[in-house]
């Protein structure tokens, strides 16, 4: 009987070890900070950025980010309806009112347009999430923020490695944040980190960060505001040095593996994939399949079908107006037909960068066959 394929691990190796092991046995007292402090210097070394503060979650950083601009009851922030709930937790967490659009057919991201429409004299912010490492339209938003006097924020929690014209997702707006949960291509098990060029942000968050104590207080325990715990460990830093220092070889890996898909798949006009459009670098770190309305190939079907194959392949986000948290706020099946469609028809695939040529051709085979069995797959 085959092995289970999963939908995604970390790639771990005797660095990672040596590091963690390193920290765990000596990263205490005055050494308790130091894999944090090199995280965080080598993290905006790579992503571009004067600032970075390392945190316990990707969400834990938004809802810093979003705290320190004074986002707050009264006020809308704009994101997309595709997207995990750790994208829009945090502005609910401050009693600010999240405002979903529709996202594009082909970049499964902020349709702008609608984007547009959806502004407001209470809107304060937007976000732009980087789906499965396919990038918003930085250009079109940027010009949205500073017309109407927004704050652009960039969720880049799957886009770690991307670029948008020369420039790493996550750098571009006012802050971006990051997760290094153990499902992303850099890991530090739990984890995540806010970066930003705006050095008074910076500040109010590092303050934020570390239970209000402004940084330089001699008063010892003396926090001079409310702040909060989302303080990553150094045991925790240790390991994600180590995997920052493989990070071009992690991208690269997932960029390889992305292509290996495509060489199978791409010949069948029944599918479309991540995109890359001219002057973006895609890390792909989700590949995501999105097969034609004439297929007739439902996500029930696929999860069906790899789960005979034992293949934990994954569901595209649901549209966060259908969930139960949010019933009865919001009518947006009507004003997001794309967010509401796509999801009914696409899956992400395995994307460990460990996964062999055997495991791929695995995934491949449940695809066409799908395809073979609706009577599609005509090249």
């Amino acid at each position: 009987m085959s092995h289970k394929i999963a939908y995604t691990k970390p790639s771990i190796t005797e660095l990672e070890i040596r590091y963690v092991t390193d920290a765990v046995t000596n990263g205490w007292g005055e050494q308790c900070y130091q894999y944090i402090e090199r995280l965080e210097q080598g993290f905006a070394r790579y992503i571009g950025t004067k600032h970075a503060i390392a945190t316990s979650s990707c969400t834990g950083a938004l809802h810093m980010g979003l705290a320190a601009l004074g986002i707050g009851p009264g006020d809308e922030v704009i994101l997309a309806d595709t997207n995990w709930i750790a994208s829009v937790s945090p502005v609910v967490y401050l009693g600010a009112k999240p405002v979903f659009v529709d996202i594009l057919p082909d970049s499964w991201c902020l349709d702008t347009a609608a984007v547009e429409q959806a502004i407001t004299a209470n809107t304060k912010a937007i976000i732009a999430v980087h789906l499965y490492g396919n990038l918003c339209d930085m250009t079109r938003l940027q010009e949205l923020a500073s017309k109407h006097g927004l704050v652009l924020i960039e969720d880049a929690a799957e886009a770690l490695g991307s670029e948008y014209h020369g420039k790493k997702a996550g750098s571009i707006a006012d802050f971006g944040v990051f997760s290094f949960h153990g499902t992303k291509t850099m890991t530090t098990g739990e984890g995540g980190i806010f970066v930003t060029n705006n050095t008074e942000l910076f500040e109010k968050v590092l303050t934020l960060s570390n239970h209000g104590r402004k940084r330089g207080q001699q008063k010892q325990f003396w926090p001079d505001e409310l702040g909060y715990k989302y303080k990553m460990s150094n045991i925790q830093a240790a390991l994600g040095c180590a995997q920052l220092e493989r990070i071009d070889e992690l991208v690269l890996a997932k960029r390889a593996l992305f292509a290996k898909y495509l060489e199978a798949l791409a010949k069948y006009p029944e599918l479309t994939f991540n995109p890359e459009p001219e002057g973006v670098v895609n890390s792909v770190w989700m590949p995501t399949v999105v097969f034609s309305s004439e297929s007739k190939i439902t996500q029930r079907q696929l999860l069906a079908a790899f789960s005979q194959q034992l293949i934990d392949a994954r569901v595209f986000f649901w549209p966060l107006s259908s969930l139960p948290v949010f019933s009865g706020q919001y009518n947006a099946e009507g004003m997001s037909p794309n967010a509401y469609d796509l999801c009914q028809r696409a899956i992400n695939l395995p994307s460990y960068v460990d996964i062999t040529q055997n495991e791929i051709d695995r995934v491949c085979d449940v695809v066409i066959r799908l395809l073979q069995r609706q009577g599609a797959g005509h090249v």
